[in-house]
């Protein structure tokens, strides 16, 4: 489902959702709201810093374009 960002540093972009946190009221959209995350050098990963999308309030989204599959055009 695509979406349009109404408020924030990022407003007026567009992209897809990929989470919804429904008890929280909240989205994580494809390529916005990015933050830099610190991680921890272990066994398995490296460390450093990533940037990783964070949640959006769902009042500051608006469907852009509805993408289900099955669901024939009239």
């Amino acid at each position: 489902m695509k979406v349009k960002i109404l408020s924030g540093k990022d407003k007026n972009k567009g992209g897809d959702i990929i989470e919804i946190d429904r008890k929280n009221s909240r989205a994580k959209v494809k390529g916005i709201n990015m933050v830099k995350k610190h991680i921890k050098t272990t066994k398995e990963k490296k460390g450093g810093i990533i940037s990783k999308e964070n949640f959006i309030h769902l009042s500051n989204l608006k469907i852009f374009e509805n993408t289900t599959k099955g669901q024939a055009k009239k």
